[in-house]
């Protein structure tokens, strides 16, 4: 635990540090995020936090590797890693600086996520052997990582809305994350537990200047939410040395079901309004809260509760076996489906009330 808690420490300050020289150097050459219609802020406020915290990131996981290095352990598999999230690293860097197509973000995306997946980094099962449940995903293993790994880069792009709730909603994951692997390791503390730390530490530095206490100071911009959609979409994928497979999907999943449904939503929205699957609406589950008064606080305070609900169950449902594992992890599913479509329908019934009841109708200005 000692380790665990120094990794922590260093990832905090060095983040700090890394996201004040930015903030610093942002505000000398007035590099600011862009307001329009669709943003809830006002002010000159910085967008390039990501590069701050995700830097931080490589260094201390590069000092991590080199440890472990030393110590014997084999870390040259995990390089291949380390390279795609470079490629997402500058395509969200680059992006905050001059705006890329759609189109070439997601060719890059996949080529990262391709990279990883030729190196043996992929789902192999849906769920736990055992109970009599075929569970082995054969030849679909690699379309389906594929689909992980790219949509959950988007998928954090997309709630990236509000202050501090892509990096506490990414803590809170990374927390979980890392205690399923400590409580499944064959040894005291493995690489995987290692690098959520470090994540989470990262982003808690990160957080002391993005939090809406008062308000952010700077944001992750799309460095920083395309790193971290698609570092926690690699983590549970990161096999260790002795583990022959995955942690299965449906478990994993279930850890992130508040991104994935509020993207499969978005998704839904634009085909059926004939739009593109890029075009950016107002209709995101942080929108909708604020449509019903919540300020940024208590946006951030309600999906930060359900994100810990989601993951205090579902590290229940990996912990016992059979039936009754499954049992738990189906409530996870409900339970968070049932909060998307309760939330749906008041800010429907919102809208028509702010529209005088004419239906329909685009959210008010204040949810961008």
């Amino acid at each position: 635990m000692a380790v665990l808690l120094t990794v922590f420490i260093i990832s905090v300050v060095f983040s700090v540090c890394a996201v004040l020289l930015v903030l610093r150097i942002s505000h000398k050459k007035k590099w600011y995020d862009n307001i329009d219609e669709r943003k809830i802020h006002s002010g000159e406020i910085p967008r390039l936090g990501g590069i701050g915290f995700v830097s931080a990131f490589f260094l201390i996981a590069s000092g991590i590797g080199i440890v472990y290095g030393i110590k014997g352990v084999n870390v040259t598999r995990f390089i291949p890693c380390g390279i795609a999230m470079g490629i997402v690293m500058f395509s969200g860097a680059y992006d905050d600086f001059r705006p890329m197509s759609p189109h070439y973000k997601f060719l890059l995306q996949v080529v990262a996520a391709i990279l990883i997946i030729s190196f043996g980094f992929n789902f192999d099962r849906l769920l736990y052997n055992g109970g009599g449940f075929l569970t082995d995903l054969g030849y679909f293993s690699i379309p389906i990582t594929l689909l992980w790994i790219v949509g959950l880069t988007n998928a954090f792009n997309m709630i990236d809305g509000v202050d501090g709730l892509a990096g506490g909603v990414s803590v809170i994951i990374a927390f979980f994350l890392g205690l399923i692997y400590f409580y499944h390791s064959d040894y005291e503390i493995s690489k995987s537990v290692v690098l959520c730390v470090c994540l989470i530490g990262v982003l808690v530095g990160f957080l002391f200047f993005n939090s809406p206490f008062p308000r952010a100071k700077i944001f992750m911009g799309d460095c920083g939410s395309q790193f971290l959609g698609f570092t926690l979409a690699l983590l549970p994928l990161m096999k260790e040395a002795d583990r022959l497979t995955s942690l299965p999907l449906f478990y994993v999943a279930a850890l992130f079901l508040i991104p994935i449904y509020d993207t499969t939503a978005a998704v839904w929205r634009r085909v059926r309004d004939g739009k593109h699957i890029y075009d950016p609406d107002k209709s995101h589950l942080h929108h909708k809260l604020i449509n019903m008064g919540l300020s940024a606080k208590k946006v951030d305070a309600v999906i930060f509760s359900v994100q810990i609900i989601i993951g205090v169950f579902t590290f229940i449902a990996i912990q016992i076996e059979g039936v009754k594992s499954l049992i738990i992890l189906g409530a996870v599913y409900l339970f968070t489906l049932v909060f998307f479509t309760v939330i749906h329908f008041i800010n429907r019934a919102v809208l028509l009330k702010n529209n005088g009841g004419g239906g329909g109708g685009n959210p008010t200005p204040a949810s961008s």
